[in-house]
Protein backbone atom coordinates (compact mmCIF):
# COMPACT_ATOMS: atom_id res chain seq x y z
CA UNK A 1 0.00 0.00 0.00
CA UNK A 2 1.16 3.24 -0.60
CA UNK A 3 0.26 7.06 -0.41
CA UNK A 4 2.25 8.26 -3.02
CA UNK A 5 0.78 10.66 -5.24
CA UNK A 6 2.20 9.47 -8.85
CA UNK A 7 0.49 6.42 -7.64
CA UNK A 8 -2.90 8.20 -7.15
CA UNK A 9 -2.26 10.30 -10.23
CA UNK A 10 -1.54 6.93 -11.92
CA UNK A 11 -4.29 5.27 -11.04
CA UNK A 12 -6.60 7.85 -12.35
CA UNK A 13 -5.01 8.09 -15.89
CA UNK A 14 -7.56 7.17 -18.34
CA UNK A 15 -7.61 3.19 -19.56
CA UNK A 16 -6.59 3.99 -23.26
CA UNK A 17 -3.30 5.08 -22.69
CA UNK A 18 -3.05 6.73 -26.21
CA UNK A 19 -5.12 9.12 -25.36
CA UNK A 20 -3.71 12.64 -25.82
CA UNK A 21 -2.38 14.19 -22.52
CA UNK A 22 -1.15 17.43 -23.72
CA UNK A 23 -1.13 19.13 -27.48
CA UNK A 24 1.82 21.66 -28.25
CA UNK A 25 0.56 25.40 -29.86
CA UNK A 26 2.57 23.87 -33.22
CA UNK A 27 0.29 20.53 -33.41
CA UNK A 28 2.62 18.16 -31.44
CA UNK A 29 1.45 15.83 -28.89
CA UNK A 30 2.11 13.66 -25.84
CA UNK A 31 0.26 11.25 -25.21
CA UNK A 32 -0.74 9.51 -21.47
CA UNK A 33 1.10 6.06 -22.59
CA UNK A 34 4.38 8.40 -23.76
CA UNK A 35 4.69 10.75 -20.63
CA UNK A 36 4.43 7.28 -18.59
CA UNK A 37 7.02 5.27 -20.56
CA UNK A 38 9.28 8.63 -20.74
CA UNK A 39 8.89 9.61 -16.56
CA UNK A 40 9.64 5.72 -16.32
CA UNK A 41 13.20 6.35 -18.24
CA UNK A 42 14.22 9.54 -16.58
CA UNK A 43 13.79 8.07 -13.30
CA UNK A 44 15.47 5.37 -14.06
CA UNK A 45 18.51 7.41 -15.52
CA UNK A 46 18.25 10.13 -12.28
CA UNK A 47 18.32 7.28 -10.10
CA UNK A 48 21.07 5.34 -12.19
CA UNK A 49 22.92 8.52 -11.70
CA UNK A 50 22.62 7.83 -7.88
CA UNK A 51 19.84 10.24 -6.92
CA UNK A 52 17.61 8.44 -3.61
CA UNK A 53 14.10 8.79 -2.77
CA UNK A 54 13.94 12.02 -0.57
CA UNK A 55 16.94 12.87 -2.62
CA UNK A 56 15.97 17.29 -4.19
CA UNK A 57 16.29 17.73 -7.94
CA UNK A 58 16.19 21.36 -8.85
CA UNK A 59 14.90 22.43 -11.63
CA UNK A 60 15.21 25.65 -13.73
CA UNK A 61 14.32 25.03 -16.99
CA UNK A 62 11.63 26.62 -20.18
CA UNK A 63 8.14 25.01 -20.39
CA UNK A 64 8.12 21.97 -22.45
CA UNK A 65 6.55 18.70 -22.33
CA UNK A 66 9.80 17.07 -21.38
CA UNK A 67 9.73 19.32 -18.11
CA UNK A 68 6.30 18.29 -17.92
CA UNK A 69 8.00 14.64 -17.56
CA UNK A 70 10.28 15.37 -15.61
CA UNK A 71 8.13 15.98 -12.96
CA UNK A 72 6.04 13.06 -13.30
CA UNK A 73 9.66 10.77 -13.17
CA UNK A 74 10.80 12.73 -9.98
CA UNK A 75 7.25 11.61 -8.41
CA UNK A 76 7.65 8.37 -9.65
CA UNK A 77 10.96 8.18 -7.87
CA UNK A 78 10.19 9.54 -4.80
CA UNK A 79 12.32 12.57 -5.35
CA UNK A 80 11.50 16.10 -3.99
CA UNK A 81 11.21 18.17 -7.36
CA UNK A 82 12.45 21.59 -6.63
CA UNK A 83 11.22 23.88 -9.23
CA UNK A 84 12.78 27.48 -9.65
CA UNK A 85 11.63 30.34 -11.40
CA UNK A 86 13.27 31.22 -15.13
CA UNK A 87 14.12 34.49 -14.31
CA UNK A 88 15.89 34.03 -11.41
CA UNK A 89 19.60 35.01 -11.60
CA UNK A 90 22.81 33.25 -10.39
CA UNK A 91 22.94 34.87 -7.25
CA UNK A 92 19.49 33.53 -6.76
CA UNK A 93 19.93 29.87 -8.13
CA UNK A 94 22.76 30.08 -5.81
CA UNK A 95 21.01 30.41 -2.94
CA UNK A 96 18.50 28.10 -3.45
CA UNK A 97 21.18 25.42 -4.07
CA UNK A 98 23.46 25.80 -1.25
CA UNK A 99 19.89 25.89 1.19
CA UNK A 100 18.66 22.94 -0.61
CA UNK A 101 21.78 21.14 -1.33
CA UNK A 102 20.22 18.75 -4.54
CA UNK A 103 21.67 15.84 -5.48
CA UNK A 104 21.19 16.67 -9.58
CA UNK A 105 20.15 20.19 -11.12
CA UNK A 106 18.34 20.21 -14.48
CA UNK A 107 18.69 23.63 -16.27
CA UNK A 108 19.07 24.93 -19.80
CA UNK A 109 21.17 23.94 -22.21
CA UNK A 110 22.81 27.92 -22.62
CA UNK A 111 23.10 28.36 -18.54
CA UNK A 112 25.01 24.68 -18.19
CA UNK A 113 28.27 26.25 -17.33
CA UNK A 114 26.70 29.02 -15.13
CA UNK A 115 25.05 26.28 -13.11
CA UNK A 116 28.18 24.01 -13.25
CA UNK A 117 29.84 26.81 -11.17
CA UNK A 118 27.15 26.81 -8.79
CA UNK A 119 26.92 23.20 -8.46
CA UNK A 120 30.74 22.49 -7.83
CA UNK A 121 31.06 25.33 -4.77
CA UNK A 122 28.07 23.66 -3.25
CA UNK A 123 28.80 20.43 -3.53
CA UNK A 124 25.62 19.13 -6.27
CA UNK A 125 26.93 15.96 -8.27
CA UNK A 126 24.79 15.86 -10.96
CA UNK A 127 24.21 18.44 -13.74
CA UNK A 128 22.08 17.86 -16.58
CA UNK A 129 20.48 19.64 -19.12
CA UNK A 130 16.92 20.32 -21.10
CA UNK A 131 16.33 22.19 -24.25
CA UNK A 132 12.56 22.97 -25.33
CA UNK A 133 12.54 21.14 -28.15
CA UNK A 134 13.87 17.75 -26.09
CA UNK A 135 17.57 18.06 -26.36
CA UNK A 136 19.71 18.02 -23.76
CA UNK A 137 21.62 15.58 -21.26
CA UNK A 138 18.10 14.36 -19.35
CA UNK A 139 16.66 13.70 -22.77
CA UNK A 140 19.60 11.77 -23.98
CA UNK A 141 20.11 9.54 -20.34
CA UNK A 142 16.69 8.75 -20.13
CA UNK A 143 16.39 7.65 -24.01
CA UNK A 144 19.40 5.22 -23.40
CA UNK A 145 17.32 3.47 -20.04
CA UNK A 146 15.15 1.23 -20.36
CA UNK A 147 11.72 0.90 -19.29
CA UNK A 148 11.81 -0.76 -16.29
CA UNK A 149 11.69 1.40 -13.30
CA UNK A 150 8.99 0.48 -10.85
CA UNK A 151 7.09 3.08 -9.10
CA UNK A 152 8.97 4.01 -5.35
CA UNK A 153 6.60 3.64 -2.60
CA UNK A 154 5.82 6.59 -0.97
CA UNK A 155 4.11 7.40 2.80
CA UNK A 156 1.69 10.52 3.03
CA UNK A 157 3.99 12.43 5.06
CA UNK A 158 7.01 11.85 2.39
CA UNK A 159 8.14 15.05 0.48
CA UNK A 160 7.09 15.40 -2.80
CA UNK A 161 8.04 18.60 -3.82
CA UNK A 162 9.86 21.75 -2.37
CA UNK A 163 9.08 25.45 -3.44
CA UNK A 164 11.13 28.35 -2.18
CA UNK A 165 8.89 31.78 -1.43
CA UNK A 166 10.49 34.30 0.06
CA UNK A 167 10.40 36.15 3.31
CA UNK A 168 10.24 39.25 4.95
CA UNK A 169 14.20 38.90 6.56
CA UNK A 170 14.62 38.72 2.44
CA UNK A 171 15.75 34.87 2.17
CA UNK A 172 13.90 32.75 0.53
CA UNK A 173 12.46 29.79 2.42
CA UNK A 174 11.81 26.38 1.15
CA UNK A 175 7.61 25.21 2.02
CA UNK A 176 7.87 21.31 2.44
CA UNK A 177 4.98 19.80 0.10
CA UNK A 178 3.97 15.92 1.16
CA UNK A 179 2.82 13.79 -1.23
CA UNK A 180 -0.45 13.72 1.32
CA UNK A 181 -0.87 17.78 0.78
CA UNK A 182 -0.53 17.48 -3.40
CA UNK A 183 -2.68 14.40 -3.39
CA UNK A 184 -5.85 15.98 -0.68
CA UNK A 185 -5.74 19.62 -2.50
CA UNK A 186 -5.79 18.25 -6.30
CA UNK A 187 -8.84 15.57 -5.56
CA UNK A 188 -10.39 18.67 -3.80
CA UNK A 189 -10.36 20.85 -7.13
CA UNK A 190 -11.64 18.03 -9.43
CA UNK A 191 -14.47 17.73 -7.08
CA UNK A 192 -14.92 21.45 -6.65
CA UNK A 193 -14.08 22.34 -10.45
CA UNK A 194 -16.10 19.30 -12.16
CA UNK A 195 -12.96 18.36 -13.93
CA UNK A 196 -13.98 15.18 -15.90
CA UNK A 197 -12.08 13.45 -18.84
CA UNK A 198 -13.84 15.09 -21.60
CA UNK A 199 -12.35 18.52 -20.45
CA UNK A 200 -9.34 20.27 -22.30
CA UNK A 201 -7.48 22.54 -20.23
CA UNK A 202 -5.89 26.02 -22.10
CA UNK A 203 -2.50 25.97 -20.16
CA UNK A 204 -0.32 29.35 -20.27
CA UNK A 205 0.73 29.64 -16.98
CA UNK A 206 4.28 28.82 -16.03
CA UNK A 207 5.69 25.39 -14.48
CA UNK A 208 7.93 26.63 -11.87
CA UNK A 209 4.86 28.39 -9.91
CA UNK A 210 2.36 26.11 -7.46
CA UNK A 211 -0.68 27.86 -9.91
CA UNK A 212 0.37 26.24 -13.11
CA UNK A 213 2.19 22.98 -11.98
CA UNK A 214 -0.17 21.56 -9.04
CA UNK A 215 -3.57 23.56 -9.58
CA UNK A 216 -3.76 23.01 -13.20
CA UNK A 217 -1.67 20.26 -14.00
CA UNK A 218 -2.95 18.09 -11.20
CA UNK A 219 -6.76 18.60 -12.47
CA UNK A 220 -6.14 17.70 -15.50
CA UNK A 221 -3.98 14.48 -14.36
CA UNK A 222 -6.77 13.65 -11.87
CA UNK A 223 -9.37 13.62 -14.12
CA UNK A 224 -7.44 12.10 -17.24
CA UNK A 225 -8.47 14.89 -19.30
CA UNK A 226 -6.44 16.63 -21.88
CA UNK A 227 -4.02 19.71 -22.01
CA UNK A 228 -3.17 22.59 -24.76
CA UNK A 229 0.46 23.05 -23.84
CA UNK A 230 1.31 26.66 -24.33
CA UNK A 231 4.69 27.94 -23.70
CA UNK A 232 4.02 31.20 -22.14
CA UNK A 233 1.01 33.66 -22.82
CA UNK A 234 0.30 34.92 -25.98
CA UNK A 235 -2.64 36.72 -26.02
CA UNK A 236 -3.24 36.28 -29.95
CA UNK A 237 -2.72 32.46 -29.62
CA UNK A 238 -5.12 32.14 -26.81
CA UNK A 239 -7.84 33.73 -28.25
CA UNK A 240 -7.88 31.16 -31.19
CA UNK A 241 -6.95 28.16 -29.19
CA UNK A 242 -9.52 29.26 -26.86
CA UNK A 243 -12.91 27.70 -28.63
CA UNK A 244 -10.85 24.43 -28.91
CA UNK A 245 -10.66 24.07 -25.44
CA UNK A 246 -12.78 23.79 -21.84
CA UNK A 247 -11.22 25.35 -19.15
CA UNK A 248 -8.73 28.12 -18.87
CA UNK A 249 -6.69 28.69 -15.60
CA UNK A 250 -4.90 32.30 -15.45
CA UNK A 251 -3.45 35.37 -13.39
CA UNK A 252 -5.68 38.96 -13.28
CA UNK A 253 -3.38 39.82 -15.99
CA UNK A 254 -4.36 37.24 -18.52
CA UNK A 255 -7.83 38.74 -18.07
CA UNK A 256 -7.13 42.31 -18.67
CA UNK A 257 -4.82 41.45 -21.85
CA UNK A 258 -7.82 39.31 -23.10
CA UNK A 259 -10.38 42.12 -22.92
CA UNK A 260 -8.17 44.17 -24.70
CA UNK A 261 -9.43 43.51 -28.24
CA UNK A 262 -12.49 42.93 -29.63
CA UNK A 263 -11.97 39.84 -30.96
CA UNK A 264 -12.12 38.13 -27.59
CA UNK A 265 -15.86 37.53 -27.37
CA UNK A 266 -18.68 35.01 -27.23
CA UNK A 267 -18.32 33.23 -29.60
CA UNK A 268 -14.59 32.45 -28.89
CA UNK A 269 -16.11 31.55 -24.94
CA UNK A 270 -19.34 29.73 -26.24
CA UNK A 271 -17.47 26.17 -25.61
CA UNK A 272 -15.73 27.31 -22.23
CA UNK A 273 -16.86 25.95 -18.55
CA UNK A 274 -14.51 27.57 -16.58
CA UNK A 275 -12.33 30.16 -16.26
CA UNK A 276 -10.26 30.39 -13.00
CA UNK A 277 -8.45 33.38 -11.14
CA UNK A 278 -5.93 33.18 -8.75
CA UNK A 279 -2.16 34.37 -7.55
CA UNK A 280 -3.16 37.70 -7.66
CA UNK A 281 -6.39 39.89 -6.88
CA UNK A 282 -8.77 40.06 -9.49
CA UNK A 283 -9.87 43.53 -9.76
CA UNK A 284 -14.17 43.97 -9.50
CA UNK A 285 -13.86 46.10 -12.38
CA UNK A 286 -11.99 43.43 -14.75
CA UNK A 287 -14.73 40.47 -13.45
CA UNK A 288 -17.44 42.50 -14.31
CA UNK A 289 -16.21 43.55 -17.44
CA UNK A 290 -15.04 39.62 -18.15
CA UNK A 291 -18.70 38.96 -17.46
CA UNK A 292 -20.23 41.32 -19.45
CA UNK A 293 -18.27 40.57 -22.59
CA UNK A 294 -18.55 36.89 -22.58
CA UNK A 295 -21.35 35.87 -20.17
CA UNK A 296 -18.73 33.91 -18.36
CA UNK A 297 -18.02 34.68 -14.38
CA UNK A 298 -13.85 34.46 -13.52
CA UNK A 299 -14.49 32.27 -10.57
CA UNK A 300 -11.71 33.43 -8.46
CA UNK A 301 -9.75 31.29 -5.46
CA UNK A 302 -7.41 31.89 -3.18
CA UNK A 303 -3.84 30.02 -2.27
CA UNK A 304 -0.77 30.15 -1.30
CA UNK A 305 2.56 28.24 -1.71
CA UNK A 306 2.57 27.13 1.80
CA UNK A 307 -0.59 26.03 1.19
CA UNK A 308 -1.90 25.04 -2.06
CA UNK A 309 -5.71 26.27 -2.72
CA UNK A 310 -7.64 27.15 0.17
CA UNK A 311 -10.82 28.69 -0.95
CA UNK A 312 -12.81 29.62 -4.11
CA UNK A 313 -15.75 31.20 -5.48
CA UNK A 314 -18.87 28.32 -5.71
CA UNK A 315 -18.85 26.44 -9.15
CA UNK A 316 -22.94 26.19 -9.37
CA UNK A 317 -23.58 29.70 -7.19
CA UNK A 318 -22.58 33.14 -6.99
CA UNK A 319 -19.22 34.86 -7.73
CA UNK A 320 -18.91 37.14 -5.66
CA UNK A 321 -16.14 40.44 -7.06
CA UNK A 322 -13.79 40.62 -4.47
CA UNK A 323 -14.14 37.64 -2.32
CA UNK A 324 -12.72 34.48 -2.87
CA UNK A 325 -15.33 32.52 -1.51
CA UNK A 326 -15.67 29.38 0.45
CA UNK A 327 -12.74 27.34 1.97
CA UNK A 328 -12.49 23.65 -0.25
CA UNK A 329 -14.25 20.64 1.23
CA UNK A 330 -10.62 19.39 3.20
CA UNK A 331 -9.82 23.09 4.35
CA UNK A 332 -10.92 25.26 7.57
CA UNK A 333 -10.43 28.87 7.30
CA UNK A 334 -10.85 31.29 10.23
CA UNK A 335 -10.34 34.49 10.99
CA UNK A 336 -8.66 35.70 14.58
CA UNK A 337 -7.55 38.29 16.75
CA UNK A 338 -3.98 39.00 17.73
CA UNK A 339 -4.14 36.07 20.33
CA UNK A 340 -5.27 33.73 17.90
CA UNK A 341 -9.32 34.16 19.04
CA UNK A 342 -12.03 33.19 16.25
CA UNK A 343 -13.29 36.46 15.01
CA UNK A 344 -17.04 37.18 14.11
CA UNK A 345 -18.84 38.17 11.24
CA UNK A 346 -17.37 40.56 9.13
CA UNK A 347 -14.82 41.61 11.59
CA UNK A 348 -11.17 41.83 10.34
CA UNK A 349 -8.42 40.05 11.26
CA UNK A 350 -6.06 37.82 10.75
CA UNK A 351 -6.32 34.44 8.28
CA UNK A 352 -5.62 31.01 9.59
CA UNK A 353 -6.18 27.39 7.72
CA UNK A 354 -5.99 24.09 8.78
CA UNK A 355 -6.36 20.96 6.41
CA UNK A 356 -4.68 17.91 5.00
CA UNK A 357 -2.93 20.54 2.41
CA UNK A 358 -0.96 22.49 4.34
CA UNK A 359 3.25 22.38 4.28
CA UNK A 360 5.35 19.85 6.16
CA UNK A 361 6.96 22.87 7.57
CA UNK A 362 9.91 25.36 5.78
CA UNK A 363 12.98 23.31 4.78
CA UNK A 364 15.46 23.29 7.74
CA UNK A 365 13.94 26.15 9.83
CA UNK A 366 12.16 24.41 12.58
CA UNK A 367 11.75 27.82 14.72
CA UNK A 368 10.13 29.54 11.41
CA UNK A 369 8.11 26.60 10.75
CA UNK A 370 6.71 26.65 14.67
CA UNK A 371 6.02 30.21 14.65
CA UNK A 372 3.46 29.87 11.39
CA UNK A 373 1.58 27.49 13.18
CA UNK A 374 -0.93 27.83 16.57
CA UNK A 375 -0.87 25.75 19.16
CA UNK A 376 -4.08 24.24 17.88
CA UNK A 377 -2.21 23.12 14.48
CA UNK A 378 -3.85 26.80 12.48
CA UNK A 379 -1.33 27.69 9.58
CA UNK A 380 -1.01 31.68 9.93
CA UNK A 381 -1.63 32.77 5.91
CA UNK A 382 0.09 36.27 7.08
CA UNK A 383 -3.23 37.89 5.12
CA UNK A 384 -5.60 39.83 6.63
CA UNK A 385 -9.20 39.35 5.65
CA UNK A 386 -12.86 39.13 7.04
CA UNK A 387 -16.10 36.15 6.43
CA UNK A 388 -19.50 37.88 5.77
CA UNK A 389 -22.62 36.38 7.11
CA UNK A 390 -23.06 34.38 4.24
CA UNK A 391 -19.45 32.38 4.78
CA UNK A 392 -17.86 34.27 2.13
CA UNK A 393 -13.95 35.59 2.52
CA UNK A 394 -12.56 38.97 1.72
CA UNK A 395 -9.08 39.66 1.36
CA UNK A 396 -8.14 43.14 2.78
CA UNK A 397 -4.52 43.54 2.64
CA UNK A 398 -1.20 41.50 3.47
CA UNK A 399 0.27 41.91 7.22
CA UNK A 400 3.57 41.36 5.68
CA UNK A 401 3.69 44.21 2.82
CA UNK A 402 4.20 41.41 -0.05
CA UNK A 403 3.70 42.92 -3.42
CA UNK A 404 2.08 40.56 -5.87
CA UNK A 405 3.04 41.89 -9.49
CA UNK A 406 1.67 40.09 -12.35
CA UNK A 407 0.87 36.83 -10.05
CA UNK A 408 4.36 36.69 -8.80
CA UNK A 409 5.19 37.39 -5.25
CA UNK A 410 7.93 39.96 -4.31
CA UNK A 411 8.75 40.78 -1.17
CA UNK A 412 10.10 44.27 -0.56
CA UNK A 413 13.17 43.07 1.81
CA UNK A 414 14.58 41.33 -0.93
CA UNK A 415 14.78 43.78 -2.89
CA UNK A 416 15.64 46.40 -0.16
CA UNK A 417 19.08 44.22 0.62
CA UNK A 418 20.02 44.77 -3.15
CA UNK A 419 19.51 48.52 -3.54
CA UNK A 420 21.26 48.79 -0.22
CA UNK A 421 24.03 47.33 -1.09
CA UNK A 422 24.78 49.97 -3.68
CA UNK A 423 27.30 52.59 -2.60
CA UNK A 424 25.69 56.14 -2.02
CA UNK A 425 22.62 54.48 -0.64
CA UNK A 426 21.42 54.93 3.39
CA UNK A 427 18.71 52.83 3.32
CA UNK A 428 15.30 51.79 1.03
CA UNK A 429 11.53 50.86 1.36
CA UNK A 430 9.91 49.25 -1.32
CA UNK A 431 6.48 49.08 -2.06
CA UNK A 432 3.67 47.31 -4.42
CA UNK A 433 1.19 50.07 -5.83
CA UNK A 434 -1.73 49.84 -8.54
CA UNK A 435 -0.67 48.62 -12.10
CA UNK A 436 -3.12 48.78 -14.53
CA UNK A 437 -1.60 45.19 -16.18
CA UNK A 438 0.62 43.95 -13.28
CA UNK A 439 -1.82 44.33 -10.66
CA UNK A 440 0.92 45.81 -8.73
CA UNK A 441 3.74 47.61 -9.79
CA UNK A 442 7.01 47.41 -8.08
CA UNK A 443 8.46 50.93 -6.73
CA UNK A 444 11.52 51.91 -4.71
CA UNK A 445 11.84 54.83 -2.77
CA UNK A 446 15.30 55.24 -1.79
CA UNK A 447 17.43 58.06 0.91
CA UNK A 448 20.57 58.85 -1.18
CA UNK A 449 23.80 59.70 0.05
CA UNK A 450 26.45 62.23 -1.36
CA UNK A 451 28.06 62.83 -4.62
CA UNK A 452 27.85 59.25 -5.81
CA UNK A 453 24.95 58.45 -5.01
CA UNK A 454 22.67 56.24 -7.61
CA UNK A 455 20.50 57.66 -9.97
CA UNK A 456 16.93 55.40 -11.07
CA UNK A 457 18.40 54.44 -13.60
CA UNK A 458 21.84 52.56 -11.91
CA UNK A 459 19.30 51.20 -9.14
CA UNK A 460 17.04 49.46 -12.05
CA UNK A 461 20.20 48.18 -13.67
CA UNK A 462 21.86 46.61 -10.46
CA UNK A 463 18.29 45.17 -9.80
CA UNK A 464 18.08 44.09 -12.83
CA UNK A 465 21.90 42.14 -12.37
CA UNK A 466 20.38 40.57 -9.15
CA UNK A 467 17.53 39.77 -9.65
CA UNK A 468 14.77 38.30 -11.25
CA UNK A 469 13.05 40.87 -13.72
CA UNK A 470 9.52 40.59 -11.91
CA UNK A 471 11.05 41.64 -8.68
CA UNK A 472 12.94 44.80 -10.66
CA UNK A 473 12.05 48.14 -9.49
CA UNK A 474 9.38 50.17 -12.63
CA UNK A 475 10.16 53.48 -10.59
CA UNK A 476 12.58 55.23 -8.11
CA UNK A 477 12.42 57.94 -6.23
CA UNK A 478 14.59 59.61 -3.63
CA UNK A 479 13.90 61.26 -0.58
CA UNK A 480 15.35 63.18 2.10
CA UNK A 481 14.38 60.34 4.61
CA UNK A 482 11.86 57.84 4.52
CA UNK A 483 8.43 58.40 7.19
CA UNK A 484 8.67 56.82 10.02
CA UNK A 485 6.41 56.17 13.26
CA UNK A 486 6.99 56.69 16.76
CA UNK A 487 8.64 53.26 17.09
CA UNK A 488 10.85 53.73 14.32
CA UNK A 489 9.16 51.74 11.38
CA UNK A 490 9.25 52.84 8.16
CA UNK A 491 5.62 54.11 7.04
CA UNK A 492 5.01 52.03 4.32
CA UNK A 493 1.03 52.75 3.98
CA UNK A 494 1.77 56.56 3.68
CA UNK A 495 4.21 55.65 0.60
CA UNK A 496 1.96 53.44 -1.10
CA UNK A 497 -0.89 56.37 -0.62
CA UNK A 498 1.70 58.81 -2.19
CA UNK A 499 2.08 56.63 -5.23
CA UNK A 500 -1.02 54.86 -5.54
CA UNK A 501 -2.08 56.98 -8.93
CA UNK A 502 1.55 56.48 -10.20
CA UNK A 503 0.70 53.77 -12.92
CA UNK A 504 -3.04 55.51 -14.37
CA UNK A 505 -3.39 56.28 -17.25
Amino acid sequence: MTDSLYALLESRFPNDRSKVLLETGDGGTVRYGEAEAMATKMARALSDLGVNKGDRVAVQVDKSSEALVLYLACLRAGFVFLPMNTAYRPDEVDYLVGNAKPAAIVCRPADEETVRGIAAKHGAPHVLTLGTDGSGSLVEAANAAPVDFPAVPCGGDDLAAMLYTSGTTGKPKGAMLTHRNLAANGLDLVETWHFSADDVLLHALPIFHAHGLFVAVHCVLLAGASMIWLPGFKREEVVRLLPRATAFMGVPTFYTRLLDGDDFNREVCAGMRLFTAGSAPLLAETHEAFQARTGHAILERYGMTETGMLTGNPYDAERRPGSVGFPFPQVEVRVTDDQDRPLGTDEIGGIQVRGPNIMKGYWKLPEKTAEEFTADGWFRTGDIGRIDDRGYLFIVGRAKDLVISGGYNVYPKEVESVIDELPGVVESAVIGVPHPDFGEGVVAVVVPEGDGAPDEDAVIAHCKEHLANYKTPKRVFFVPELPRNTMGKVQKAQLREEKATLFRA
